[in-house]
C-alpha cells in the first residue's frame, strides 16, 4: 500500500505540466515516475513524510473518537479499582504491568499525586502484557479485591524487586495474612477475566502499545511521566470540566 502511494506521489509530481493531461498507459507512467525519482531522490522521503503525517493524524483522531466512546467504561467500570477518593472531580486511568520496569518507577509518582490532591480518583486498569507471569500478577491483584487487600497487595507488588512470578505474588498474600486458597480460587472469577479482556478492548481502542499508559481528560499519555507533569494534566483536565 505505501509503495503504491508512493508512486501515485511520485507520479503526481512528475506529471505536473499540462502536456501530460492526455491519457498514458501504465509502463509510461511507471518509466516516468522512475525517472522523476532519479532526477529528485528527495520525493521519496517526502512521500514517506507526507504518509506517516496521514497515518499519524488518522490514528490521532481514532483514539480521540475512542476516548469519546468508552468514556464512561474507562472511569465509571464498576469492574476496576479505583485509588485515591472514589468522588473525586478528576479521574485519572492508568494501564500497566507488575513486570514493567517503567510502571514501577512511575509507581511512586501516582502515589505521590493521589497524595497532593484530595480529589483525584484513578482507575486502575491492570494489562499484563510482559508474559504469564504477569498474567499471573494480574489476576491475583484483582482477587486480592475479594478480601478487602487490593491496594495492600498493589502497592507490594509494585515494590517488589524481583519479577512478579507465582513464587513472590504468593509470598505477598501470605505476607498480608491473606487467605491464599480463596485468593486462588477467586483469581480464576469471571470478574477478573472481564476486567482484564475490557483492558486490552480499551488499549487496543486508544492505541496504546506498551505500558504505563494513561488517560488525563481529554489526553492519552503514554510512558512513565513525571509527578510535576501528571499535576498538570489534572489541573488542564479539572479546568475542561
Amino acid at each position: 500500500m505505501k509503495r503504491i502511494a508512493i508512486l501515485a506521489l511520485a507520479a503526481t509530481t512528475a506529471l505536473t505540466a499540462p502536456s501530460y493531461a492526455a491519457e498514458l498507459d501504465e509502463a509510461r507512467v511507471k518509466e516516468l515516475v522512475f525517472e522523476a525519482i532519479r532526477e529528485n531522490p528527495d520525493i521519496i522521503r517526502e512521500a514517506i513524510a507526507m504518509l506517516q503525517a496521514a497515518e499519524e493524524a488518522a490514528q490521532a483522531q481514532a483514539a480521540a473518537a475512542a476516548l469519546t466512546d468508552q468514556r464512561n467504561l474507562l472511569e465509571s467500570d464498576p469492574n476496576a479499582p479505583v485509588l485515591g477518593n472514589p468522588d473525586g472531580d478528576v479521574t485519572v486511568v492508568e494501564f500497566f504491568d507488575y513486570n514493567c520496569g517503567y510502571c514501577r518507577r512511575v509507581f511512586s509518582n501516582v502515589h505521590a499525586l493521589v497524595e497532593s490532591d484530595p480529589n483525584i480518583r484513578v482507575v486502575m486498569r491492570e494489562w499484563p502484557i510482559l508474559g504469564e507471569e504477569s498474567v499471573f500478577a494480574a489476576r491475583a491483584s484483582l482477587a486480592a479485591r475479594n478480601q478487602g487487600k487490593y491496594e495492600e497487595f498493589h502497592n507490594a507488588l509494585m515494590g517488589n524487586r524481583g519479577r512478579a512470578n507465582e513464587a513472590t505474588v504468593m509470598r505477598v498474600a501470605e505476607e498480608l495474612g491473606m487467605d491464599v486458597d480463596k485468593l486462588r480460587q477467586d483469581m480464576d472469577s469471571p470478574e477478573v477475566s472481564a476486567h482484564l479482556q475490557t483492558s486490552q478492548q480499551l488499549t487496543q481502542a486508544l492505541g496504546f502499545n506498551g505500558t504505563p499508559a494513561f488517560v488525563f481528560g481529554n489526553e492519552l499519555v503514554p510512558g512513565a511521566i513525571e509527578l510535576e507533569q501528571m499535576q498538570a494534566l489534572v489541573e488542564q483536565a479539572r479546568e475542561q470540566g
